[in-house]
């Protein structure tokens, strides 16, 4: 800058050198491109840096249930409410088919779940079966009925849970429809396979008369009992 104290001749390289300090301090200013917009590139003086106007046109949030906050001016936030049976809002994912809550939402597993459960409670349709010889139960036969009419003595047969696991409260009936043979109920294992029964033979017990019919009930891993018209 020219002092006091400069010559008149001194002049054009004093505004010279002022022109270079100036063009210097605001050098940021130069450049950009049509729409760029100038933004503070630190906390120095003077710092600036050229950037594109993606800023938008909006002047405002206005937030309505469930959203929290909004606002026009300053540093405007954004939430939402946590929802219950009395507010819309955001929920957690739970995956229990025993909670009790009321802001928590079930996922696709535990609605599985329980559809298993009421499908395992309701009463089973049953299918009727006729057998002329010594049987063994399979899966599917769960819930079924099966008579049994041969001269001889012939058994149906309870398989160990390796072979077949059954669930636990399955259930299968048997019947002696005709035929001089008594038929009988028994494990393909014994001793794997426990049955108990009222029989005269606990784990073999036999179908008392004609028409006469039993139960074949899972009671837990490779356990059963036989109760009906049993001798």
């Amino acid at each position: 800058m020219p002092t006091a104290t400069d010559l008149v001749t001194d002049l054009p390289a004093d505004f010279e050198v002022f022109g270079q300090a100036v063009a210097t301090s605001l050098a940021d200013l130069l450049g950009g491109a049509s729409g760029y917009i100038l933004a503070k590139n630190s906390a120095t003086d003077m710092d600036f840096v050229w950037i594109a106007n993606d800023q938008g046109d909006i002047t405002g949030i206005t937030a309505t249930s469930p959203l929290t906050g909004g606002g026009s001016s300053g540093a405007v936030t954004v939430g939402i409410q946590d929802g219950t049976t009395a507010q819309k809002g955001a929920v957690q994912l739970e995956n229990s088919t025993s909670s009790t809550s009321t802001t928590t939402a079930a996922v696709p597993a535990s609605v599985k779940s329980a559809y298993d459960l009421a499908a395992a409670a309701q009463p089973k349709a049953s299918t009727y079966s006729a057998k002329t010889a010594s049987y063994t139960f399979v899966s599917g036969d769960e819930y079924n009925i099966f008579s049994m009419n041969n001269a001889a003595t012939q058994q149906f047969n309870i398989p160990t849970d390796a072979t077949f696991n059954f669930a636990v409260g399955t259930e299968i009936n048997v019947f002696w429809i005709t035929g001089a043979g008594q038929p009988t109920i028994g494990a393909v294992t014994p001793g794997t396979t426990t049955v108990i029964s009222t029989g005269a033979t606990s784990a073999t017990p036999k179908l008392r008369v004609a028409n006469s019919g039993a139960t074949c009930k899972k009671l837990a891993a490779n356990s059963w009992i036989i109760f009906g018209d049993i001798s």
